[in-house]
């Protein structure tokens, strides 16, 4: 039986990636004097890597450091994502990136029938946290139990351990949550974690695999449209429960 609804941040509720957290990253290197720019296709193979802090570390071992020793590189990443950071919040509170379609209407409707609501994200738990308050509105920031983020765990997707941690913290078993998705990282973190995963694509995870998904689908929508329910969402988890087990 479904017991709660977890949701990805960037890519599920808000399409960020490209002309949020990518422009954000940029402007950084710029007031940091970085001769770095990171365009479209660049910043779809760094999405490869999980975590923003992370992917600037891949980034500078892939192609030099621009600072000379472990603490200088820790120190240059530290400034560099809390600035980002702060310009990525700046972006969201301008209203420039709306909510996808059918993240408040699935929010009501999980909320309505007394589901644990919460979203697990490898972002920054201020940028999520933001996200969530400015965009879907305060109101509906306290329908979540939680808001899983950042460096709360060790390992990001696509280790299970963001996924784990929310379960457990909240007092749930994997198999009655469902988790909206929107990149193979996050598929199989999800899946790892032992929980249902509904995939809904995004600019820069068209065309990734996503073998092992409940579902996959371009948008979770609105009326009069194609729209994703409640009622599909607990169908997924009853026929993931009626499957018999591996031997």
């Amino acid at each position: 039986m479904m017991k709660a609804l977890f949701f990805d941040c960037d890519g599920v509720l808000v399409d960020t990636e490209r002309d949020g957290h990518r422009v954000a990253f940029n402007r950084a290197f710029a007031a940091a004097g970085l001769a770095v720019v990171w365009d479209v296709p660049l910043y779809g193979r760094l999405l490869t890597v999980a975590g923003g802090k992370e992917r600037m570390h891949h980034y500078f071992e892939t192609h030099g450091w621009p600072v000379v020793g472990p603490a200088a590189r820790d120190d240059l990443i530290r400034r560099l994502h809390r600035l980002k950071t702060d310009l990525f919040m700046a972006i969201v509170e301008s209203g420039e990136l709306p909510l996808r379609a059918g993240i408040n209407r699935l929010i009501d409707a999980a909320s309505s029938a007394g589901l644990a609501l919460a979203v697990c994200s490898t972002s920054n738990e201020r940028a999520v946290t933001a996200v969530v308050e400015k965009l879907a509105g305060p109101a509906r920031l306290a329908k979540f139990a939680g808001i899983f983020a950042g460096d709360v765990v060790a390992k990001k997707k696509p280790a299970p351990d963001i996924y784990q941690l929310a379960a457990a913290r909240l007092g749930l078993a994997p198999d009655g949550c469902v988790v909206v998705e929107d990149s193979r990282n996050g598929l199989t973190a999800a899946v790892a974690a032992g929980m249902t995963c509904l995939v809904t694509t995004s600019a820069y995870t068209l065309h990734e695999d996503f073998s092992g998904a409940a579902r996959v689908v371009s948008e979770l929508g609105d009326p009069p449209g194609p729209h994703v329910t409640l009622a599909d969402l607990r169908a997924l988890v009853a026929d993931r429960n009626r499957q018999p087990l591996a031997p």
